[in-house]
């Protein structure tokens, strides 16, 4: 196969193919973006294992995990034992900005890296995402009642869009925090979250029981993955992940933000860097407050099947 063009050493081909349907992009713009938000990417992609989200001429798009055994042997990675599939999986490393093209030319649009760098978790998660059909607004005003409940705790965060319809909330935290502990505090600051305005937000993991209120998802745990900032999203018009000041939520939708126009508004600056707080330790009442909550996947597996049972008349 010929290359249309070589970038450090990685050999870049079919750059004018339609990225994808609606994209309104081609691979050689998605291409163009990853390379020129490198800098700002790759410190959020760096040491963590990677997933991401690939499309392929006719094909659906789909999730990759294990480092393909083509892939170069210069890409770094580590094998990680996935408890829910029973193996071993051998996750890229994204650490350098040869590396990132490689998975461009790969038409991987989405990247999705681990909570966990190395050997320590880094950052509390609440992924704010709104009913079924409602606008954006509704999401920001959620996302006060995050920040009022991080505020009373004692703790400061970044925001960003997901790049979809909803918003991120990341809490960094100090190194070393036990697993068990920081998926409480995730429980125990979205029902803090909850309890400010329970008409507007709401904890319920089962769809049916949110009645078109924003879902506070405190799930993004332990192993769990988050699109990275700047990660671009296989949606209409290529919108990307991008940093906003909680003061400016309120002046934007996520549609401002798209492969072709993310970098004019970055120019010289990486916001998500600028307003990322420092390392945090969590204050043991939130983390017992937490640990008092269910955890909402293993609840919603019990009331999934009581409801089943009451269905059948058991």
């Amino acid at each position: 196969m010929t290359s249309d063009e070589t970038r450090d050493g990685v050999p870049l081909t079919n750059l004018d193919q339609p990225l994808f349907d609606g994209a309104d992009a081609t691979k050689r713009d998605l291409v163009d973006y990853l390379d020129a938000v490198s800098d700002r990417i790759l410190p959020v992609l760096r040491g963590r294992p990677l997933s991401v989200q690939r499309v392929r001429p006719g094909q659906a798009p789909f999730m990759q995990k294990n480092l393909p055994k083509y892939a170069p042997d210069w890409i770094k990675s580590v094998s990680i034992w996935a408890e829910a599939s029973q193996r071993r999986v051998t996750y890229a490393l994204c650490d350098d900005r040869r590396t990132l093209l490689w998975f461009a030319n790969q038409r991987a649009v989405e990247y999705h890296p681990a909570l966990l760098a190395r050997d320590h978790f880094t950052h509390l998660v609440l992924d704010l995402d709104p009913p079924e059909g409602e606008a954006f607004g509704l999401v920001v005003q959620a996302a006060g009642l995050v920040r009022q409940a991080l505020d009373d705790a004692g703790l400061a965060g970044a925001v960003k869009t997901s790049g979809a319809k909803g918003v991120h909330v990341f809490v960094p935290v100090v190194a070393r925090i036990a697993m068990d502990d920081l998926a409480a505090a995730t429980r125990a600051l979205a029902a803090r979250a909850e309890r400010v305005d329970p008409a507007l937000g709401t904890t319920a993991f089962i769809r049916e029981d949110r009645q078109g209120k924003v879902f506070l998802d405190s799930t993004r745990a332990g192993g769990a993955t988050v699109v990275a900032a700047y990660s671009p999203r296989i949606r209409p018009g290529t919108p990307v992940s991008f940093p906003v000041s909680w003061d400016d939520l309120d002046r934007v939708t996520p549609g401002d933000f798209t492969l072709r126009t993310a970098p004019g508004l970055l120019g010289d600056g990486d916001p998500w860097a600028e307003q990322m707080p420092e390392p945090q330790a969590l204050p043991a009442d939130l983390i017992e407050e937490g640990h008092t909550i269910p955890i909402a996947r293993v609840q919603a597996m019990h009331e999934g099947k009581r409801r089943a049972r009451a269905k059948r008349g058991d």
